[in-house]
């Protein structure tokens, strides 16, 4: 009887193991696109008069900001600031959008990187490895 139990517990052991390095597997293997796609990821806003243009990468960072030759006949340095800012500021908020929906079909639903991703709680990321050194693991 403990026999077989202990075959059971095996069987079982081994199949979570399997499924568990399968997804190993496909995350480690979609690494090297989810980095294109992440080098290629560019977002494009405008700003609501159509003057402004800003360009960001995954990150949010700068990559051009083009604007309109008809904001020159106002002349109104502060406004084209503010034209700019917000553009600039709305495209990056998007970005991080984008990233995090493409991030997170590479990784495992419930992943710790993925809440983290969400919230940029650090709490959400670290946990798992809070937990284990609260245990002494």
């Amino acid at each position: 009887m403990a026999e077989s139990a202990d075959r059971d517990a095996n069987r079982a052991l081994r199949t979570r193991f399997d499924e568990m390095y399968g997804q190993y597997q496909r995350l480690r293997s979609g690494l090297d696109e989810l980095q294109v796609k992440l080098a290629e990821l560019r977002v494009t806003e405008r700003s609501d008069d159509g003057q402004v243009t800003a360009v960001v990468g995954a990150r949010g960072e700068l990559i051009s900001v083009e604007v309109s030759p008809a904001v020159f006949r106002d002349r109104d340095a502060r406004e084209l600031s503010r034209k700019i800012t917000e553009t600039v500021l709305r495209a990056s908020t998007a970005a991080v959008t984008a990233t995090r929906e493409l991030v997170s079909g590479y990784l495992p639903p419930g992943s710790p990187s993925v809440e983290f991703l969400r919230t940029n709680d650090f709490g959400a990321l670290l946990g798992r490895a809070d937990a284990v050194l609260a245990r002494g693991e």
